[in-house]
């Protein structure tokens, strides 16, 4: 694939999301009808009128501190750019508890359904807004950089179009946020575990041509750190053979191969997943990328953005054909942040060891996932 089919592709797809947004019905009764149905008053579930409007334009609903809005965006940006996950999951740890939208939409949980699952569907798709702009900019990044492996992305893109689109047309105003809370947490612990077994001993043994990448890779960098010139354009990822059953390139003089089938259904899988919790589903596509494809990881972060654009545009548009209502002044806010960190984790992700890239991840993983599944499902919180 040319570097001018690749533009279009991405072209292409985000002009999707722009048609989706122009085209957006006129659903916006459809909140006001919650708030309307909402009990007045000044205690928790209740909506007090005198209040100025928050979150959504909600009376008395949360005030997003602006500041704090915009640097943990940047957090978000950076974070996704350099793992080729978490993203999502750092959109929604912002959203849910740094923002204080995830106390609040539970508030109704028995007082107004209807204005807690809206809630919980704005900040599935909030999530997504951020970690989509992320997965643009760190694409085209890392594809410049030699560091995405374009036909892989694609079979999962196009697998994770039909899970996405699946997955929001069955969830959307059906979730309830306490529900949303657990199995968010639920999901990314039981990923934290497999990635700290596979980082043992025992889990590395069959990764030796992803190790053998990393090391070429890892050697290159310390020639330029010490002041060595290195063409890296002839290392980067080469597609030397493609078919309908296998796809083969080379990496740093690593040869890699795959069978598209399996990255489409895995994609299928993944996007669903991902949809259902309002993440971008690179904490699952990381892993499947690094176990299944056995790629390194310095190759799954930017092939991971990829797939997860698609699978992004495909659940934002989704959402907003089931009448979602989103906060557009903050999401614009935490766009530009999202920029900024999505910009500079590309460039500094090649200071950090394979390895520890991994460790970084499964820590935060078993961090959040504890605390949310907790928080979830039995209502205690680790800090606070």
């Amino acid at each position: 694939m040319t570097k001018k089919q690749t533009f279009w592709l991405l072209g292409g797809l985000l002009a999707l999301l722009v048609v989706g947004l122009v085209q957006e019905p006129a659903w916006a009764g459809s909140l006001d009808d919650a708030i309307a149905a909402a009990p007045r008053g000044t205690e928790g579930g209740q909506i007090d009128p005198s209040q100025p409007v928050g979150f959504l334009g909600i009376p008395g609903g949360p005030q997003v501190n602006l500041i704090v809005a915009f640097l943990w965006a940047v957090w978000v940006g950076w974070i996704f750019s350099t793992v080729g996950a978490f993203g999502g999951v750092m959109a929604g740890v912002g959203h849910m508890g740094v923002f204080g939208l995830g106390d609040y939409a539970k508030s109704f949980k028995e007082t107004a359904p209807v204005l807690n699952k809206g809630i919980t569907d704005s900040i599935r798709g909030s999530n997504q807004f951020l970690v989509g702009f992320s997965a643009l900019i760190s694409s085209f990044n890392y594809y410049k950089m030699g560091r995405l492996v374009v036909p892989l992305a694609v079979a999962l893109g196009l697998g994770s179009i039909v899970g996405a689109w699946g997955s929001v047309t069955l969830s959307a105003g059906k979730i309830s946020f306490s529900q949303y809370q657990g199995y968010f947490g639920l999901f990314v612990l039981a990923l934290g575990v497999y990635l700290f077994w596979e980082t043992s001993p025992a889990g590395q043994a069959n990764k030796k041509k992803a190790k053998a990448a990393a090391q070429a890779f890892e050697a290159t960098v310390k020639k330029q750190k010490s002041g060595e010139s290195v063409d890296t354009a002839s290392l980067g990822v080469k597609v030397i053979r493609m078919s309908l059953t296998q796809i083969a390139f080379t990496f740093y003089g690593v040869e890699f191969k795959f069978n598209p089938l399996i990255p489409f259904f895995g994609g299928v899988v993944i996007a669903a997943i991902a949809a259902f919790l309002g993440v971008g589903g690179g904490f699952l596509l990381v892993p499947f990328l690094t176990s299944v494809a056995e790629l390194p990881m310095y190759l799954a972060a930017g092939t991971s953005a990829l797939a997860v654009l698609i699978s992004m545009i495909t659940s934002i548009i989704t959402l907003i054909s089931k009448g979602v209502q989103f906060d557009w002044a903050l999401i614009g806010l935490e766009l530009v942040g999202v920029a900024v960190g999505s910009v500079i984790g590309p460039r500094t992700s090649k200071y950090f060891s394979d390895i520890w890239l991994k460790r970084l991840f499964i820590v935060l993983a078993l961090y959040v996932g504890i605390d949310y599944v907790l928080r979830g499902f039995f209502g205690f919180r680790i800090i606070g």
